[in-house]
C-alpha cells in the first residue's frame, strides 16, 4: 500500500484508504476504468466485509495521482500528452457536433488502458453516425450511463478508443456531474490546445 496515512485513523478510515489505495493500483495495472468496480474488487481482494465502507470516487483519483506519481512518473505522463494529442485530433475531425474533453484524459489520472471521453451535441445521433461511416471510420454502440445522454459511441482510432457521448444541442450550456456529486469538468479544442503546450502533471 502506497498511501500516507494520518496518524491514528480510525478503523473505518483504515479500510476506505486501503480500499482507495488497492483500487488506484488495479486501475493503474490491471485496466480497470470504472472506479465503482475497482473499489469492489480491492474490497473482495482484501477479504473485507460485504458493509465495509466505500471510499468516494475523489479518494480513489487521489490515490491514482500518487500511484502514478510513485511507480509511473516517467511513463503516465508521456502516454497523457499522447491520449491528449490524439484526443484533439478526434475533436477536431467533430467540431461540427461542438466536442468536449472530459474524464481522467482532461484530469491527468488517464493510465495505459483509459479511454478518451468526449462530450457532442448533436440534433440526432444519426449524424453522427452517417459522418462517421462516411469517413470509413470504426465504431459500435454502448448503453449511455447519463440520462440525458442519447447514446455513446465508441470510435477505435489507431491509438486508443474514443467514448462519444451525444447529447441533445439543449444540455451544451447544462453543467454536468459525476454519479458521486462532483462537476465535471470539460475542455473546448482550444482549451486542450493550451494544455498540451504545459507539461503534463
Amino acid at each position: 500500500m502506497f498511501s500516507s496515512h494520518r496518524s491514528h485513523p480510525g478503523r473505518t478510515a483504515i479500510s476506505r484508504i486501503r480500499i482507495a489505495s488497492t483500487a488506484a493500483r488495479l486501475m493503474a495495472q490491471d485496466g480497470i476504468t470504472d472506479p465503482a468496480l475497482a473499489k469492489k474488487k480491492a474490497a473482495r481482494q482484501l477479504n473485507l466485509p460485504g458493509n465495509t465502507p466505500m471510499p468516494d470516487n475523489a479518494e480513489v483519483e487521489a490515490e491514482l495521482r500518487l500511484y502514478h506519481a510513485l511507480y509511473q512518473h516517467e511513463a503516465q505522463p508521456a502516454h497523457l500528452a499522447a491520449l491528449r494529442e490524439e484526443a484533439l485530433r478526434v475533436m477536431e475531425l467533430l467540431g461540427p457536433f461542438r466536442p468536449y474533453l472530459t474524464g481522467p484524459v482532461l484530469e491527468g489520472t488517464a493510465g495505459l488502458f483509459s479511454p478518451i471521453d468526449l462530450m457532442l451535441f448533436a440534433d440526432s445521433a444519426k449524424e453522427v453516425e452517417i459522418f462517421l461511416l462516411n469517413r470509413n471510420l470504426p465504431f459500435e454502440h454502448l448503453d449511455p450511463r447519463h440520462e440525458q445522454a442519447e447514446v455513446i459511441l465508441k470510435l477505435s482510432t489507431p491509438t486508443a478508443e474514443a467514448n462519444l457521448v451525444i447529447f441533445p444541442p439543449r444540455f451544451e450550456r447544462h453543467r454536468f456531474h459525476y454519479r458521486d456529486g462532483r462537476f465535471r469538468e470539460r475542455a473546448t479544442p482550444e482549451r486542450l490546445k493550451k494544455l498540451l503546450e504545459q507539461p503534463c502533471p
